[in-house]
């Protein structure tokens, strides 16, 4: 059995950031050469043996990814070198159900992250990718019983073609931007989930997403179909050590919310300083569907995430709950789009977010009422708190009403910790530390409380880490 950690060694986790930065000499059955071309393109395909639509549709995507150019506007991203970096290694290890058969090294990385423990306590399935791919996945008997499917997104091409293909780059089109074309022209690994009609689970599946290697680009794919009436809660989480070279995360998202289905998908990244992180997260809501995004944003270089919800069917309803930090030399560029397509339907937009250090942080969303979606109501709240007078926050709505029935309020507050909220905690007894600590944690509440309890706990754990040596 995995080992489970002692008191003691929790103890430690909390306070040594080690528990995140570390890497291992882990083998690989095959590395790609450094560089981006349609020969890397085939050769992912064709070493995945995948159906020739697949191929074509890469290949697509590479020559629209080579037409565009890169985003003018939010974070630098002009020292990218996409012919450094490498788009494919597969580690020495299969798809497994069992932990015993992940290889030793990848076993020990995974232990020091605690997925194990936390999959016998919390999770009804857990999937893990190690760079290029996924090497290993599970899902609890009763659920697979219920019909529900949980793979690798690989596995989920190969075991249920007809399903990826019918909703693949049909939410976010291969040529969406720059970054979803380079993903649908190099994606390995990611997750499919399907869940049948009116099959609902209240346990969440979690993968977890581990860049190891230098100079690598991890370009996952996720698809989730919620059929009518089913409900599923999806938890991802992603680490990488600290590298002098920068890496590059580059994910896509798509989530299928069918009539009265409910789904929420959780993210807790903490990626190391030298990934870029570049994400497109799209969901189609229909008839009386829920689509919920929970979205936290620390560490990364640079961050550009807009977790979006497209409103297609009456009734359908988008919540977006999302908290950035951003530190010494990183940009936190994220925010929410949120599309009303249909009549009566309804969105919550709220953006905490955290400057310390000289780190800048943005909220850049959408909100869109359309002309025939009539008697929609939308908020949105964008809390900004900034440490210290080196760092920033900016905000970029952008909102769009082409229905004079809509209810719509938009709310934005800057504000710094003041010497009177310090004082009084410090004269209770806590340092200065502990007590901007304390500030912090009360600011992101909302959002601590929407997560499930040991993932709220090791959020708090992360930002005192962060927080640690942001006084003097």
């Amino acid at each position: 059995m995995p080992k489970t950690l002692t008191k003691q060694e929790k103890a430690a986790a909390i306070t040594d950031y080690s528990k995140y930065d570390f890497s291992v000499d882990a083998a690989y059955d095959l590395i790609l050469e450094k560089g981006l071309s349609e020969k890397t393109v085939a050769a992912i395909s064709k070493i995945k043996n995948e159906p020739k639509w697949m191929l074509d549709l890469r290949l697509k995507a590479f020559k629209a990814f080579k037409k565009m150019a890169m985003p003018k506007w939010g974070a630098d991203l002009s020292k990218i070198n996409f012919d450094d970096i490498i788009y494919y290694m597969k580690p020495k290890a299969t798809d497994s159900k069992s932990w015993d058969d992940v290889p030793e090294e990848i076993k020990n990385t995974f232990e020091r992250l605690g997925i194990p423990e936390a999959e016998r306590e919390f999770l009804a399935g857990v999937g893990a990718q190690f760079d290029s791919e996924v090497v290993y996945h599970n899902l609890r008997k009763e659920l697979e019983e219920k019909g529900i499917i949980f793979l690798s997104m690989d596995e989920g091409l190969k075991q249920f073609p007809e399903i990826v293909k019918k909703y693949f780059t049909k939410i976010i089109p291969h040529n969406d931007n720059k970054f979803a074309a380079l993903n649908t022209a190099v994606w390995s690994g990611g997750s499919f989930v399907y869940v049948p009609k009116n099959v609902q689970s209240d346990i969440p599946l979690q993968a977890y997403f581990r860049i190891n290697a230098e100079r690598i680009g991890q370009f996952e794919r996720t698809l989730i179909v919620a059929e009518p009436g089913s409900k599923i809660h999806y938890i991802e989480g992603c680490t990488a050590p600290v590298y002098t070279a920068d890496s590059l995360h580059s994910a896509v998202v798509e989530v299928v919310a069918l009539p009265n289905s409910k789904v929420r998908y959780t993210t807790i990244q903490n990626w190391s300083s030298n990934v870029y992180n570049l994400v497109t997260k799209r969901a189609f809501a229909y008839e009386n569907a829920t689509v919920e995004w929970v979205d936290g944003n620390l560490g990364s270089k640079v961050t550009m995430k807009y977790p979006a919800v497209y409103m297609l069917g009456q009734g359908a309803k988008a919540e977006i709950l999302s908290i950035a930090l951003a530190g010494k030399g990183q940009s936190q560029d994220a925010g929410a789009k949120a599309v009303h397509l249909a009549p009566n339907t309804t969105s919550n937009i709220t953006s905490k977010s955290i400057s310390k250090e000289g780190g800048r942080s943005s909220y850049r969303g959408i909100l869109q009422i359309a002309k025939n979606a009539k008697n929609c109501k939308a908020n949105v709240v964008c809390d900004a708190l900034l440490i210290d007078d080196k760092s920033r926050s900016d905000t970029y709505p952008t909102i769009k009403v082409d229905n004079p029935t809509a209810s719509l309020t938009h709310e934005a507050t800057v504000g710094k910790i003041g010497e009177d909220q310090l004082f009084y905690l410090m004269s209770r007894g806590l340092t200065e530390s502990q007590a901007l600590t304390l500030i912090v944690l009360g600011f992101i509440q909302p959002f601590v409380k929407s997560l499930p309890m040991e993932y709220a706990a090791e959020l708090n754990r992360l930002i005192e880490l962060e927080m640690e040596g942001s006084i003097g």
